[in-house]
């Protein structure tokens, strides 16, 4: 075991870059034709090349650094990933979120399901998987049959559309498993008070209610819906888009600068509008 360097890396991928610096070396003229690393290379140069992609702490004492067999098994795993289109920039990235997947513990064989459930199961291109992996980079990890399989077929019953696009929504809604899903449906059912259909219909229409925590998201807002809002069942129907707003940042300031003016409005337009023209008709 060595120690993995972790960076404070940003949340979304088109915010992240890692810019190319002259010490970095990599190993006997990579990149080659076939994106495949050459390990013929020393064992120093290798040490600098996983150093440079912060699999390797740069800060790491002489004595704590990994034996020349476990080097060569980390870099089949970095062979193995650019294989799939990833490249350099990626690796800092997944080593930040998924240090393990660098340890001699992991293997190209573990994760390779995972890649052939993308493309022949979700569909996906090569470059829509690995958007989805660097959006949550512990898919590589869950297991096709017995996770996301029944996952996929899950969303596809209730309507969710387009999961191979590589967003942050789709990665981890993929990467959920289906009793937490169903979860969330059942609260639809059985507290807001929506039939089975409309439940799923909802959920199509807002996935993200599927990954929304029950007790610190979706509840309050129900509350504050129908005891402070007096707002009934059919309006919830129409835009079941509101449990996608920020309670405190838009929700309570909009329903009560509107409350002060004896105003009553749909929810889509007290909640759609932007705080320009919001504030500007109502004020």
């Amino acid at each position: 075991m060595f120690f993995i360097h972790s960076l404070h890396h940003p949340q979304t991928i088109s915010s992240y870059s890692h810019p190319q610096s002259p010490n970095i070396i990599t190993p006997n003229h990579y990149p080659n034709r076939n994106g495949y690393i050459k390990f013929r290379t020393n064992y120093r140069e290798n040490l600098r090349y996983l150093k440079s992609l912060t699999i390797i702490n740069p800060n790491t004492k002489p004595n704590k650094l990994p034996l020349p067999d476990a080097v060569n098994h980390i870099l089949t795993i970095v062979t193995f990933l650019k294989s799939h289109s990833f490249s350099d920039a990626d690796i800092p990235r997944l080593v930040h979120y998924s240090p393990h997947l660098f340890t001699t513990a992991v293997s190209p064989t573990d994760i390779s399901p995972v890649f052939t459930f993308l493309t022949t199961d979700l569909l996906a291109t090569v470059e829509d998987s690995r958007g989805l992996i660097l959006r949550c980079p512990n898919l590589l990890f869950s297991d096709p049959n017995h996770f996301l399989k029944p996952t996929l077929q899950f969303l596809k019953e209730i309507g969710v559309n387009n999961l191979n696009k590589p967003t942050n929504r789709n990665a981890h809604l993929l990467n959920t498993r289906v009793e937490k899903l169903r979860v969330r449906v059942r609260f639809m059912e059985e507290v807001v008070g929506f039939t089975e259909e409309e439940a799923k219909r909802s959920c199509a229409r807002l996935p993200a209610i599927l990954g929304y925590d029950l007790e610190n998201n979706l509840w309050p807002k129900f509350v504050y819906l129908v005891k402070e809002m007096e707002r009934d069942l059919e309006e919830l129907k129409k835009f079941p888009q509101y449990f996608g707003f920020s309670l405190e940042k838009r929700i309570v300031p909009r329903h009560l600068h509107l409350k002060e003016r004896g105003v009553r409005i749909p929810l889509n337009r007290m909640l759609m509008w932007g705080d320009e023209k919001f504030y500007a008709k109502w004020k």
